[in-house]
């Protein structure tokens, strides 16, 4: 047999590759297999020493080989801040574009990247989707749910999502359309280091290394504010001091998104963080490259296809005048019908009818002997070799011009490109933009608060055409919103805020359903924006919700949500420290094309044509001293910090321009508790005693709501109990009804006028106080001799006793025996003493309608006597301050926090008048 021929091997697109031979062998042909996704690359296969081949019986034709491409392990540490992070590639996911595992403390985060074989039908928006999700195995736990496994991706898995699309999406190249899939999991967490911005690192450096084509590698790191000294990738104890919370990602030599939220924080101070979180972003993306080089896979890039370089000549030659006509149309819906139009137009021609560009000149084809005409109807001789010209014609003919077709995928892409040029293009000469607007202009605003009469608070914010419809709601602590995470301590918002985008607010038909992930990032940029500014629970013991539809959409709803969620609060009585008001900004980065200086121009107030056409979306908010909440998102390569220093600048411009219009708010917020808002009371109890107001498995605190009508009652292990409820007199029920089981009465106390409430054969049970009942032997019922206490008693009947004893278990002993006259001659004047507070505290409990306790004076010891007007609390606040040392000596005496009411819509429980504003 003759030896095989040596093999050749060609092969570029899968690097160290392992073949894997089978135990048995067969005379093989040459074949050629061509390479996945390189249509041009073809390995050539000669030699079945490396290849095993399954043949089939009837002819020599290979149905399966072995061939395994197996990537080798790499690893690389990269120190970021005070730490490293260790990133393997090779180990996990082999069968991946990429995958790799990055490693911080024992938090472990695994990302994989895979695309598509085929690309996908062309569009103007890259196919990328990300999905990312915290296993709760990662933390030894399990599911709480009834099927023990992750459901859907929960809102914070959704933010992190969003972190990793933003910045990887200004990278991807123009032109692939092959489906892109991104997949993250945290398979380890220890509590200390956050995933999410490892998860953001995990992913660029994936991306980095797969076949995917993108421009540079991105990085992402968190910044936290310590004191006065920034924190690189701070640990979740060091973030419960931070005052800043910023998130970042870019490459080495530019910025591609922030986000973040901070107490107040001064442009200047965001700016140092910013830069500070440049220089880590800069030093793992350079480290990074070092490990592409030993192990990443050759880009696609034979696979981008971009439309016809002409075509974008050809779509200005039909359009460009009536586009810049119609880009100065000020109103959205009638620009938007126009542009559809013009699109249409473009369509018809150059993807149906055909184009003839002006440019071309005929061309003349070869000449030909069209016909030959006889002058005479004789025939005419000519003479060998002579040839008559004059009976020859010869008409030169041209050749007609064929018209251009293409695709209608590319005109619409080149279309839209077309005109966010034009648009950009109208700004840097004109100085003004489509609406008429200069650059730092904010469109008219308009607000209006309480035109929803059953709310709580509500707030129409209108600026331009971008409108929010917000609406506060009040609750208890049964309204807060549970988040499950990972460490496995139950987590509770008391506020949140929910963001709707609703299509008919576009003029569109579209799907209702579930939350998109754009309203949940929204939504969350809002709720962080307002947060700060909210009182503490101390002082203010509501959960408070906040929803914002967008009823009308031309860009920067999130930030129209953020001025009317603070208007809607301000009108549900809600005393929040200081106004905030949020603007989005634009920017035109390359002004040299269209004859500017190159500097780029930053917009204030941006429309949504503006986003969609312009370089940036940066959303900033806060008040006029400093940022709450911040986000940018950047469409080109990135900005330097010179770029954003002057949007952060121009943004607090805007930011007291709008604050000013929302003062002019009419009609204003009401700043008072709505007449349909709840009422909560909170007080003070011992700690010991709460097992006495939940009962055994809730039964006393169950009964207690039943009986009162309340509508919830809230209790904490140290005391604090928090009661809910509709009405004023249930309430005070409710309150009485504790404040008597949780008392701690002292042997000795007599109570007056008591009811027998059970009788059995060895006494009788008498209610000293509302819920509270003790034992009256046979013996203490009489001073004479009773053989059955029911020979005396009846259940009803009222009585005078005395508190004797009090057990272990905290059960109380009464005496009927020990008030009769006979028994009060042989007592002492001490026990006198005490009958005479017990008569004090009866009248007391009579008229506040609350029993007594111990043997404290009338004037302290019923919630009555704490409101004289007998007004109840709708919220808590500080106390006056010309009734603070009153206050302070009552909470010594009698353990309970000083209350106090702010007014209500109607009138009622006027106390404090209203809630202050900063």
């Amino acid at each position: 047999m003759q030896a095989p021929n040596p093999t050749t091997l060609t092969y570029t697109h899968k690097p160290h590759l392992h073949l894997q031979p089978l135990p048995f062998h067969f005379p093989l042909s040459p074949i050629s297999i061509p390479c996945r996704r390189l249509p041009n690359s073809t390995l050539r296969l000669k030699s079945h020493s490396f290849f095993s081949l399954l043949l089939s019986q009837n002819n020599n034709t290979p149905s399966r080989f072995a061939c395994r491409a197996l990537p080798e392990p790499f690893s690389i540490k990269i120190p970021v801040g005070d730490r490293h992070i260790l990133v393997e590639t090779g180990h996990i996911g082999r069968q991946a574009s990429a995958s790799v595992t990055a490693t911080d403390g024992e938090t472990i985060v695994y990302t994989s990247v895979c695309l598509a074989d085929t690309p996908s039908e062309p569009s103007d928006f890259f196919p990328l989707s990300v999905f990312y999700q915290e296993r709760f195995s990662a933390a030894g736990r399990t599911s709480g749910g009834f099927f023990k496994r992750e459901g859907r991706t929960k809102d914070h898995e959704v933010l992190i999502c969003r972190l990793i699309d933003r910045p990887l999406r200004p990278t991807m190249l123009k032109g692939f359309y092959h489906e892109t899939q991104i997949l993250s999991w945290v398979l380890s967490y220890d509590g200390l280091h956050s995933p999410d911005a490892l998860a953001i690192t995990a992913a660029g450096i994936a991306v980095a290394l797969s076949e995917v084509p993108n421009a540079k590698t991105i990085a992402g790191v968190r910044i936290g504010l310590v004191g006065d000294k920034f924190i690189i990738n701070p640990t979740t104890k060091q973030m419960e001091d931070s005052k800043l919370d910023l998130l970042l990602a870019g490459t080495d030599d530019a910025i591609l998104m922030i986000e973040g939220y901070c107490d107040f924080l001064p442009e200047e101070k965001l700016l140092e963080a910013v830069q500070i979180g440049q220089d880590a972003v800069r030093g793992i993306c350079n480290e990074v490259e070092s490990l592409v080089k030993k192990c990443g896979k050759p880009k696609m890039f034979d696979a981008i296809k971009l439309p016809p370089p002409e075509l974008y000549k050809h779509v200005e030659d039909i359009i460009g005048n009536e586009l810049v006509q119609v880009l100065q149309i000020r109103s959205k819906i009638p620009r938007k019908k126009a542009l559809t139009l013009l699109e249409d137009k473009v369509i018809d021609i150059l993807s149906e009818k055909g184009y003839i560009s002006s440019d071309t000149t005929p061309v003349v084809n070869e000449t030909i002997s069209d016909l030959l005409e006889d002058e005479d109807e004789d025939e005419e001789v000519v003479v060998d070799g002579e040839v008559d010209e004059g009976d020859v014609h010869i008409k030169p003919t041209s050749r007609k011009t064929t018209p251009l077709l293409f695709s209608e995928v590319d005109v619409k892409l080149v279309f839209k490109e077309v005109t966010s040029k034009y648009l950009r293009r109208c700004i840097v000469e004109n100085g003004r933009r489509s609406d008429g607007r200069t650059l730092e202009e904010i469109r008219p605003i308009n607000s209006r608060c309480g035109l929803l009469p059953r709310a709580h608070g509500s707030a129409l914010f209108t600026r331009g055409e971008t409108q929010s419809l917000a609406v506060a709601t009040l609750g208890d602590r049964q309204m807060a919103q549970r988040i499950d995470n990972l460490v496995g301590v139950d987590d509770w918002k008391r506020f949140y805020l929910q963001y709707t985008f609703p299509p008919s607010c576009v003029g569109e038909v579209g799907r209702i359903g579930g939350p998109s992930r754009r309203e949940i990032g929204h939504g969350m940029l809002a709720e962080r924006a307002l947060e700060p500014v909210l009182p503490s629970e101390d002082d203010f013991p509501y959960t408070v919700r906040v929803e914002s539809t967008i009823t009308e959409s031309n860009g920067s709803s999130s930030m129209a949500s953020v001025c009317g969620g603070c208007l809607a609060l301000q009108d549900a009585g809600v005393p929040i420290k200081s106004h905030i008001a949020g603007i989005a900004m634009g920017m035109v980065l390359d002004t040299k094309e269209f004859g500017g200086d190159g500097s780029p121009i930053i917009l204030s107030d941006i429309t949504g044509s503006e986003d969609a056409s312009g370089d940036m979306d940066f959303k900033v908010a806060g008040n006029e001293d400093g940022v709450t909440a911040f986000q940018m998102d950047i469409k080109v390569a990135g900005i330097t910090l010179p770029i954003m220093r002057k949007a952060l600048l121009q943004a607090k411009d805007g930011r007291k321009h709008i604050l000013a219009e929302m003062l002019k708010c009419s009609p204003p917020p009401s700043r008072a508790l709505s007449k349909h808002a709840p009422l909560i009371h909170v007080m003070k109890v011992r700690s010991e005693k709460i097992h006495v107001i939940i009962g055994s498995g809730g039964k006393k605190i169950k009964s207690i709501i039943e009986e009162t009508g309340v509508d919830g009652i809230d209790t904490e292990e140290d005391g604090t109990v928090k009661i809910t409820a509709r009405d004023l007199l249930s309430l005070e029920k409710a309150t009485a009804i504790i404040s008597n089981l949780t008392m701690v009465p002292s042997v000795g106390d007599i109570y007056r006028d008591c009811e027998i409430k059970s009788i059995t054969n060895y006494g009788a049970f008498v209610e000293i106080a509302p819920g509270r009942e003790g034992l009256c032997h046979v013996s203490e019922l009489s001073s004479n001799y009773i053989a059955k206490p029911e020979d005396a008693f009846k259940v009803g009947d009222r009585v005078d006793v005395k508190l004797i004893e009090v057990n272990e278990k905290g059960q109380l002993r009464l005496s009927r025996r020990a008030l009769l006259p006979d028994a009060e001659n042989s007592s002492d004047s001490k026990d006198s003493a005490k009958e005479n507070v017990g008569d004090q505290k009866t009248e007391q409990s009579k008229d506040n309608k609350a029993s007594t306790t111990k043997g404290r004076s009338s004037s302290k010891s019923s919630l009555s006597e704490n409101s004289p007007q007998k007004k109840f609390i709708r919220k808590l606040v500080a106390p006056n301050k010309d009734n603070s040392e009153t206050n302070k000596e009552k909470e010594k005496k009698s353990g309970s926090k000083p209350l106090s009411s702010i007014s209500s819509k109607d009138g009622n429980s006027l106390v404090n008048g209203e809630a202050n504003i900063g």
